[in-house]
């Protein structure tokens, strides 16, 4: 009975050390339990290595079939919990089967990963990135140890960056214009524009904009649509007369915005709306959606 308890214990310590560890840029992570965690953050192209350090305890030896990390990228669907698709695996063999008396260090490194996709955790989907160490042992479970890290790609600047311009109206009653400066932006951007009131026959008492975020997921009869409003800017308190102007200014940064994802490996996407918003006296919403990219710009 004792034997069968001892087999159950955890018989070693494993910890994951990134060789530039002290010095790389961090950011946070929510956990599975709710729980903030800062974690290193890395783009693609770049070298990950360290060193994976095993120490037995209680002074016992390890017995082992080899000793394994793995750098993987996966996809978790949460109407398909627990199932991860890989989309990048890449193995590094550390130790042939042997024995563990004492602490032992293995350096590890993995060169200029390919990361096509960043870190994301959203309403029914996560991305994420790990380093999973195998210790792989007979008749017993493996012991396996998890380090996560985050991954987010930047983009240059856009040549091509069209204004919107759009109309919204309803015959005889009410013609709008509006214009937004560009339609792409970068996350600590700021969306400059103008509303134009060409007929006004309906009593007007407030008009704000939204951001929207519209997180698709899956496929076919298990595709799962959801929409978040991340941001309210109200832009009117009154009723607006004709041939008035109303104009935009709307920051970015204070929003927990992330880039536009398409078709992130056939799994899931994340796009992103501006929703213009009239309430009439009667309750009555009157409302045009847009679309807008987001991309991330390289800090400097």
């Amino acid at each position: 009975m004792n034997y069968l308890i001892g087999a159950f214990k955890r018989q070693c310590d494993i910890s994951i050390i990134f060789s530039d560890g002290k010095t790389r840029k961090k950011a946070s992570m929510k956990k599975e339990n709710g729980q903030t965690v800062m974690v290193p953050l890395f783009q693609s192209q770049e070298n990950i290595a360290g060193e994976v350090i095993v120490e037995p305890l209680h002074g016992k030896k390890v017995e082992h079939n080899g000793v394994k990390i793995e750098l993987l990228g996966q996809i978790e669907l949460y109407f398909d919990r627990g199932n991860f698709y890989d989309f990048t695996s890449l193995v590094r063999e550390l130790d042939v089967p042997g024995d563990l008396y004492e602490r032992k260090t293995y350096p590890f490194e993995f060169s200029t990963v390919e990361m096509p996709y960043e870190s994301y955790s959203g309403v029914n989907v996560r991305l994420r990135y790990i380093l999973k160490v195998t210790i792989s042992r007979n008749y017993v479970s493996n012991i396996v140890e998890y380090q996560d890290f985050l991954v987010r790609n930047y983009s240059p600047t856009p040549t091509i960056n069209n204004s919107i311009k759009m109309e919204v109206g309803i015959e005889d009653c009410l013609h709008i214009e509006f214009e937004y400066n560009k339609s792409k932006y970068h996350l600590k951007d700021v969306i400059l524009g103008k509303i134009y009131f060409l007929l006004v026959r309906i009593k007007i008492k407030n008009m704000e904009l939204e951001i929207r975020r519209r997180e698709s997921t899956g496929s076919g009869p298990n595709t799962y649509v959801e929409t978040e409003t991340l941001a309210k800017f109200e832009l009117m308190d009154g009723a607006p007369v004709r041939g008035e102007s109303i104009p935009i200014r709307l920051f970015l940064s204070p929003y927990e915005l992330t880039p536009t994802y398409r078709n992130t490996n056939n799994k899931f996407s994340v796009k992103y709306f501006l929703n213009l918003v009239l309430l009439d006296e009667e309750d009555r919403r009157y409302f045009k959606q847009q679309e807008i990219t987001i991309y991330r710009l390289q800090e400097t």
